[in-house]
């Protein structure tokens, strides 16, 4: 299944001014990257593949519409799957991707 590219294009009005944005294909979806580092992506799966404070995964995987990404069989801290339900209305799209870019802000450049 290809990315859902209408949620691309919300996600793209979200981020769009934010410095050092780019956009490319990861883990068969389309990424948003802030200096090099991904933020948020439309997963391929639907929804989002967000990436966050691995500190915060616990408190912000919140069943049935969010949890922890699974890599080869392996559930990753830092790294939330977000099911289109959650992010059905602008403001909960804007809650899930402004953590994604806060993180990404956080990291070094690449």
């Amino acid at each position: 299944m290809a990315y859902d590219e209408t949620l691309a294009d919300r996600i793209r009005e979200r981020v769009g001014g934010e410095a050092g944005l780019t956009e490319k294909r990861m883990f068969g979806g389309l990424a948003f990257l802030i200096n090099g580092n991904m933020a948020v992506s439309a997963s391929s799966q639907g929804g989002l593949l967000l990436r966050v404070d691995p500190e915060r995964t616990e408190e912000l995987v919140q069943p049935p519409h969010t949890g922890r990404f699974v890599m080869r069989g392996r559930e990753m801290d830092g790294w939330l799957r977000v099911d289109p339900a959650a992010v059905a209305t602008d403001l909960d799209l804007a809650h899930w991707v402004d953590l994604g870019v806060t993180y990404a802000r956080t990291l070094p450049p690449k």
